[in-house]
């Protein structure tokens, strides 16, 4: 689906319109993939607009630039107040919100040290992920591509170039007939999909890879977490063979994007009942109940964007 166009984009400081945001093709970014960036929602709660976990975004998109190297050029603050004065501006809600630090246009070659950082944000109309119903999930597979190594690209950095090997492990399995695709890490464990994260249900509790199985350290991985605690659900970060897939109570997908999706089957291997899963419909509730103010934001994850108004047109 085209991404639909908004009124503005914020670009190092200032606002400009959508379609002047252009970078030159000699850009450091588009010869060498040099980029962090972050995906984020905005919520339409009855009290209006609100961004999930604004601030802990903005702190990976800076833990993201400093494993690569890019200097600090907006703090946190003041990237979290762009983000929400975007949003304000643009009168767009819900949405998807994406941030971006690259390296522009500057000298050419592999050396990214004299490139000048670009910082964008822009925010757009964006629904569902993956699809599925709310009792029924998705169909994955486990795919041939294998996530990151270690020590070879930083894994823990939400990374523009990262995302090659998730456009692999997504066009596999598309190709295929599935949704998605779920990787193994370099020693054979399981990892995650090409964008979310990957929670599995067996014997009543919760198991997910630790990151050192190549794991990004997804905000909505931290907040499924905290919400399993909350329910007093027991929570176990583990490595996780590739065959607990196959025979695990429930499995689901988390992340910006994909939110909470539950999976249906894994290589065409039912997952459980091939329905949504107490736990991961639990999670789900308490998560969307959050998100859509039925419940109250106990841990602080909202922030509230301010709705402009727009002047009244003078009578004649």
């Amino acid at each position: 689906m085209p991404v639909q166009k908004t009124d503005k984009i914020w670009h190092n400081g200032k606002f400009i319109a959508w379609d002047d945001a252009k970078l030159h093709i000699m850009a450091h970014v588009v010869n060498y993939g040099s980029s962090v960036f972050e995906g984020i929602r905005c919520y339409q709660l009855p009290s209006g607009p609100a961004i999930f976990r604004a601030h802990e975004h903005m702190q990976r998109l800076l833990d993201s630039a400093k494993i690569y190297r890019m200097p600090e050029v907006f703090t946190r603050e003041q990237l979290v107040d762009a983000m929400v004065e975007l949003v304000s501006i643009n009168g767009v809600s819900p949405c998807y919100i994406r941030p971006l630090i690259l390296r522009g246009y500057g000298e050419i070659g592999v050396n990214p040290l004299t490139s000048p950082i670009e910082v964008y944000i822009a925010n757009y109309p964006w629904g569902k992920y993956l699809g599925g119903t709310e009792d029924e999930g998705v169909d994955v597979c486990v795919s041939s591509w294998t996530r990151l190594a270690p020590n070879t690209m930083p894994s823990m950095a939400k990374a523009g170039a990262n995302y090659m090997n998730s456009q692999l492990i997504k066009m596999e399995a598309i190709l295929n007939g599935y949704v998605e695709g779920i990787a193994l890490d370099a020693t054979g464990y399981v990892s995650e999909g090409s964008g979310e994260n990957l929670f599995i249900v067996r014997k009543g509790k919760l198991l997910t890879a630790p990151l050192g199985n190549s794991v990004l350290p997804g905000i909505t991985r931290e907040s499924v977490l905290q919400l399993a605690r909350d329910l007093g659900i027991e929570v176990v970060e583990q490595m996780i063979p590739r065959e607990m897939l196959y025979i695990s109570d429930e499995v689901f997908f988390s992340g910006t994007a994909a939110e909470i999706t539950p999976i249906r089957s894994v290589d065409k291997i039912t997952v459980g009942t091939g329905k949504i899963g107490p736990v991961t419909r639990a999670l789900k509730d308490e998560f969307f109940g959050i998100l859509e103010g039925r419940k109250s934001d106990r841990h602080n994850w909202l922030t509230p964007v301010p709705v402009k108004t727009k002047e009244p047109v003078a009578s004649r």
